[in-house]
Formats: C-alpha cells, structure tokens, sequence
C-alpha cells in the first residue's frame, strides 16, 4: 500500500501526507527541474520503489495518489516492474489517482516485464477535476524475450478509466491470456513481444499536434503497429512491437512536445531512467 497526497506550498509542490506499507515504498522528493528554469520547482518528481523485486501470485497492492488545486507531480518507478510466474493465484495492483483543479500529474512508470505463465490484473483509475490534467503510460513487454521466452500461459489483464466531473472520458480494458494462437494472432500479440499506450487528457488538441506526434513516429519505422487517435478533451498513442527501447523513445518525445505544448514545462529526464 501506498498512499501520497500532494500540494502547493510557498512556491513549490510538497508531499502533505505519506503512508506506505512493504513492499511499496518512495524515495524523498526531487526537484531537478529547479535548476533549469524559474518554476522548475513547483513540479515535484517521486520514484517509487518496490522493495520486494517483483509481483508473485497473491499479491495485492494499492496506490492511491490525490494532488491538491494547483499541485504539479511526476511519479516513475526505480526500475521495471517484474510479474513472476504465478503460483496459480492472481496477483492484482489498483492504483486510484484524483486531480483537483488546475493540478497536473505525470504518471510514468518504468516497463513492465511479464513472465510466462504470469497471473496478473491491474486497475488504473483517474478522477479529473475542471481544468485538471493527466499524462500517464504504460509499457509491457511479454515473456523474458533476450532468453527465448515466449508469454504462451497465464492471463494478463489491464483495466484503465479516466473520468473528468464524473463523465467518462476514456475506458480501456485489456485482456491477454497466455497462449500460441493469441501470441501470434493479429487481434493478439501478432508475434511482437511489447505493447504500450500513452493517454493525455485535460487540453483540447488540434490537428496539427497530431500530425506532430504522428512524425515523431516516422522517425523511427521499424516497428509494423503503431496509432495516434484524438480522443475528447486528448489524445493516445498506441504501440505493438519487439523494441521496448522504441516505443519509450517514442512516448518520451511525445511527453516532451506535450509539456512544451500544454504543460509550461522543460525538457527535464528523471535520472533514474538513465541508471
């Protein structure tokens, strides 16, 4: 369990309230965005650790994170998460995030590796308030592939919804059972280890920044699958491929356009990403 609350204090974002519970737990806060421009530090940056190593079958976490009016935070985890091969019960992870008025999250986890014969169900919901907004992804790759590993047993599960004053304004879920025929089935994993999906919501977006992000994309074509799609009041990106180095390449140069673009942001990595 783990539970943060965010808000403004003289100038800066801070944490108000904290309670964890093993295997979860957070770094101290960061502010690396200070050093580079004059309202860096109003965005605070949180890692998160899991103690543990990785998900076994039976786990049960919770993540609750709520930012106040005018708060700004990036969360990213310490390393990619590992799901273990179950024991024959499911592992499931619930993460609630609420946004309060003109308050921003970034929600960017490191990937997510799925071993074969996993059991895994994640529910991810965002409450939005007016002029609130969410930028989040998510990064899989199935089966430990660099040994050959193919995800052809267990179930993978995903369910995303994100809702602004009580309307929906996206509802994603997901459903993988492991085995040959969906692996390598076109409504399955065609083959490709790696999915991923990129959300921004809370702006309007035009045209043009989407022909954007879509050209960030052409920058790098070797992957066969991969979709940009304006949604109410946001957009997705949609990845399917082996490179779990292509599509984050891709989902951080989105992210970076859309903190110049809507967020008043720089162009700042978290460290962790480079370790």
């Amino acid at each position: 369990m783990l539970n943060l609350t965010y808000a403004p204090r003289q100038g800066k974002t801070v944490i108000v309230e904290q309670k964890n519970q093993a295997p979860l737990k957070v770094q101290r806060p960061l502010y690396p965005e200070a050093q580079t421009h004059a309202e860096g530090q109003k965005i605070c940056h949180s890692i998160i650790l899991h103690t543990a190593g990785g998900v076994v079958g039976g786990d049960r976490l919770s993540c609750n994170f709520d930012l106040q009016p005018n708060s700004q935070a990036l969360i990213t985890t310490a390393a990619a998460s590992k799901i273990y091969r179950s024991n024959g019960i499911q592992a499931r992870q619930k993460i609630e995030i609420n946004i309060d008025e003109r308050a921003c999250l970034e929600w960017l986890p490191q990937e997510t590796i799925v071993f074969n014969a996993a059991d895994y169900h994640q529910d991810l919901r965002v409450n939005l308030a007016s002029n609130a907004s969410f930028l989040g992804w998510e990064i899989n790759r199935f089966g430990r592939t660099a040994r050959g590993e193919k995800f052809v047993q267990g179930n993978w599960r995903s369910h995303t919804e994100i809702y602004q004053e009580g309307t929906p304004l996206w509802i994603d879920r997901q459903w993988l059972p492991g085995s040959e025929e969906i692996f390598h089935s076109p409504n399955g994993l065609a083959g490709q280890a790696v999915i991923g999906s990129l959300i921004f919501v809370g702006n309007t977006i035009s045209k043009d920044i989407v022909e954007q992000v879509r050209s960030l994309w052409k920058s790098n074509p070797q992957s066969p699958t991969s979709g940009v799609t304006r949604l109410n009041n946001g957009f997705l990106c949609r990845y399917r491929g082996n490179s779990t180095a292509e599509v984050r390449n891709w989902f951080i140069s989105v992210w970076l356009l859309l903190r110049t673009s809507f967020l008043n942001r720089g162009s700042s990595v978290p460290r962790v990403w480079l370790l």
